[in-house]
């Protein structure tokens, strides 16, 4: 079957790794990936946890920077307009909006808290990424089609190149995830696995003589 993108020049090129690289993982709270919670327990997405973690770890030996956030808001008053009912109880202080256990132990440099889709919009991410000179991020998280997407477009729109490893991003849906993953490599991203992520890594630190 024929591509209408690639006919029209979309994914002609790949971005590859610049010169230094930063870890952001997405929503990886309980909320969305514990099964207690009406929007938890998709298996891509617990899949997606356990092979953030070994990239996470990599990165902290390497010395590079890792910035978790979770959704959260004070009250809902604070919410935009979402359609997803269950957002709106993602409150500060509950069990909801904590990490997922594994994402916390290992330890991400920075928690923030964010009340939009994007780890970038409206929080100091990208100022802490710019501080440390990173030109290269690896996104993870959660849900693809979701907050996962809108992390990957802000992070291109903020001049960033952006990775994507595919299973170390989960969705509710699998064509939901894999539409979004080639839609985004058309244009914004290039999408890689989680082994090429930590080879990337390591080579950065054997290259500074970290990790």
């Amino acid at each position: 079957m024929s591509d209408i993108y690639a006919q029209r020049g979309y994914g002609s090129r790949p971005l590859g790794f610049g010169g230094k690289i930063g870890v952001v993982v997405v929503d990886f709270q309980r909320g969305f990936v514990d099964p207690a919670f009406p929007m938890g327990g998709a298996p891509m997405v617990d899949a997606a946890v356990r092979a953030t973690v070994p990239v996470m770890a990599a990165a902290k030996r390497a010395g590079l920077p890792v910035i978790a956030c979770v959704n959260g808001y004070d009250s809902p008053r604070a919410a935009p307009h979402w359609k997803a009912a269950p957002v709106l109880d993602l409150l500060r202080g509950t069990a909801s909006v904590e990490l997922d256990p594994r994402i916390a132990a290992a330890e991400p440099d920075v928690l923030l808290m964010k009340s939009a889709p994007s780890i970038f919009f409206a929080t100091p991410a990208a100022a802490i990424l710019t501080k440390e000179r990173v030109d290269t991020v690896i996104v993870t998280g959660c849900i693809t089609s979701g907050c996962v997407r809108a992390s990957i477009n802000d992070a291109f729109s903020l001049g960033f190149r952006v990775m994507v490893p595919r299973d170390c991003v989960g969705d509710h849906d699998q064509a939901a995830h894999d539409q979004n993953l080639k839609d985004v490599e058309r244009r914004y991203a290039d999408v890689i696995d989680a082994a090429t992520a930590i080879a990337a890594i390591e080579a950065w630190g054997r290259a500074n003589d970290k990790g």
